[in-house]
C-alpha cells in the first residue's frame, strides 16, 4: 500500500515557524493546519501520536492532581468526562479499556470481581505503547518501541542508582524490558542492541543538572525522530517525525524560552524545502 504523498504541506512547514524568535510559536496552529491537510487515515496516526499527552492528563486527573498537558487531544472538560460521565469513546481503544477497568472497578452493578492494584499509570502507558505497536504507520510503530525503550532505560538507571526495584518503574514487556530487570551490567547487555543506551545512561547517571539532563534525552528523541524517517520525504512518517521536533521545541519553549529558541531555529533549518527536493 503507497502512502499519501503531501508536497505542499510539507513545503509549507517552514512557514509555519518563520520567526526570529519561540515567541509567536503556536504547535497547537501547526498541528491544526496540519489535521486539515491529510488524509482521515493519516489525521488519526497524528492524532495517536498526542495520545501521549492525553494519557499524562488521564493519569493526572485520575491521581486528583491540578495538572494539564494542552498538547493533549482532549480538552480538559472532555478529560473529566472520562471519569465524571465515563466517557471513553474519544480514547485509543486499548487504553480506553484500562481507563474503563479501573474507573468502574468499584461499580456494584459490575458482575464480575475485578482485581486491581495502585498502578494505574504503568496500565495506562502499556495500553498507549501497545497500540503504537499495533498501528498500521510504519513512523507510530518505530517510535512507540523507541520511546517506551527510552523512557524504559531512564528510568531503570534512576531505580537502580536508588536502589528500588526495576520491574516497578517500567512498562510493557519484551527483550529489552527482561534485560533491564534482569542484568546487572552497566548497560544492562544493550550495547548491542540499541545504539542510543549509552547516550541515556550517561545522562541519567552523570548529568546531575536536571534541565541539562532533561536537554540531553530530547536531544536524543530528536536525532531518533530523524533517523526513522532518513528515507521519508513528504509522506506521514515526516510529517509526524518533524512533529515529534515541533513538541520537543514547545516544551522548551514552556521550559528555557532560549532553548526553545535554538531548538526553533534548527527545526527550521533542516525544514528548508529546497534540501528536501535535493534528497530526492
Amino acid at each position: 500500500m503507497f502512502s499519501k504523498e503531501y508536497y505542499f504541506l510539507v513545503a509549507g512547514l517552514k512557514e509555519w515557524t518563520l520567526e526570529s524568535d519561540a515567541k509567536g510559536f503556536d504547535v497547537a496552529e501547526i498541528r491544526d493546519e496540519i489535521l486539515e491537510a491529510i488524509s482521515d487515515s493519516d489525521r488519526q496516526a497524528v492524532r495517536e501520536l498526542y495520545a501521549y499527552y492525553d494519557c499524562e492528563n488521564i493519569i493526572a486527573a485520575h491521581a486528583g492532581r491540578d495538572r494539564y498537558n494542552p498538547l493533549g487531544n482532549l480538552s480538559k472538560e472532555e478529560i473529566a468526562a472520562v471519569f465524571s460521565e465515563r466517557n471513553y469513546s474519544k480514547l485509543p481503544k486499548a487504553v480506553a479499556e484500562v481507563v474503563k477497568l479501573y474507573n468502574e472497578a468499584d461499580d456494584e452493578e459490575r458482575d464480575d470481581e475485578v482485581a486491581l492494584d495502585d498502578r494505574f499509570e504503568r496500565a495506562v502507558f502499556e495500553a498507549y505503547y501497545l497500540g503504537l505497536e499495533k498501528s498500521k504507520c510504519s513512523f507510530l510503530k518505530a517510535w512507540g518501541e523507541f520511546d517506551r525503550n527510552l523512557r524504559n532505560i531512564a528510568a531503570a538507571v534512576a531505580a537502580r542508582e536508588a536502589n528500588r526495584s526495576i520491574a516497578d518503574v517500567v512498562v510493557g514487556r519484551g527483550e529489552v524490558v527482561e534485560q533491564l530487570t534482569r542484568s546487572s551490567a552497566a548497560d544492562f547487555g544493550l550495547r548491542g542492541e540499541l545504539q542510543y543506551i549509552d547516550s541515556v545512561i550517561a545522562a541519567v547517571s552523570d548529568e546531575r543538572n536536571i534541565v541539562e539532563k532533561e536537554r540531553k534525552i530530547d536531544a536524543i528523541r530528536w536525532a531518533e525522530a530523524e533517523d526513522i524517517v532518513v528515507f521519508d520525504f513528504f509522506n506521514i512518517n515526516y510529517i509526524l517525525s518533524y512533529l515529534v521536533k515541533v513538541n520537543i521545541v514547545a516544551r522548551w519553549n514552556m521550559l528555557s524560552p532560549e532553548v526553545g529558541r535554538r531548538m526553533l531555529e534548527r527545526l527550521m533549518q533542516e525544514l528548508d524545502s529546497k534540501e528536501l527536493v535535493n534528497k530526492q
